[in-house]
């Protein structure tokens, strides 16, 4: 038996780009260029449905679209990377996927240069919802702390973030401590981490 040389193991990288395990989408200027089979799995759409078109339409609301592309370009204009989990949308245009149904989904992705963070980029999104279901009705300011309460943040890091006042992140925390029924933060963020 012989050695294998380096052609005779290349790799078909569209083939592993379409069968990777997580969704994928390669970006210019927040719109999807490309994507995989498990992104368009996971948002219930087809190629024709995303391909050439806004990110915006896989949020939940226009505004948590910019706000989250602020937070994206301080983060890749700083370390390149970006990561979080936060509610998405479900686009529906396939008969397998109710349209409009929100789900918790963790976003990662890598500027391709840091210096011009929406130029051009690659993303990977894992669907969150068999292990962290949405069972209340939370407004969209409501999603983003609930997000960052679950990565840690303290009042004043989650006003800071989102440019708003840690008072004000209080009172939102309050009123996801009701809809939850918790005592405290842990107890909030356990709820919120096993739906």
């Amino acid at each position: 038996m012989g050695k294998t040389t380096p052609q005779q193991t290349a790799l078909d990288y569209r083939t592993a780009f379409e069968l990777a395990p997580v969704g994928l989408v390669l970006s210019r200027n927040r719109l999807m260029l490309d994507c995989n089979r498990q992104l368009l799995e996971m948002f219930g759409a087809t190629r024709d449905a995303l391909v050439g078109r806004s990110f915006e339409l896989l949020y939940p609301t226009h505004d948590e679209f910019e706000r989250t592309g602020e937070r994206i370009v301080v983060s890749l204009n700083a370390s390149g990377w970006y990561a979080d989990e936060r509610v998405m949308r479900r686009v529906g245009a396939t008969a397998s996927s109710a349209g409009g149904e929100l789900f918790w989904c963790r976003v990662s992705g890598r500027a391709l240069d840091p210096q011009h963070p929406h130029a051009e980029g690659i993303w990977c999104f894992e669907d969150l919802s068999s292990r962290r279901q949405l069972r209340v009705e939370l407004t969209p300011r409501e999603r983003e702390i609930a997000a960052l309460l679950i990565d840690g943040l303290t009042s004043k890091l989650i006003g800071r973030r989102l440019g708003i006042s840690p008072r004000t992140v209080d009172v939102y925390r309050a009123r996801l401590m009701r809809k939850y029924a918790a005592a405290t933060t842990p107890e909030l963020v356990n709820r919120l981490l096993s739906g």
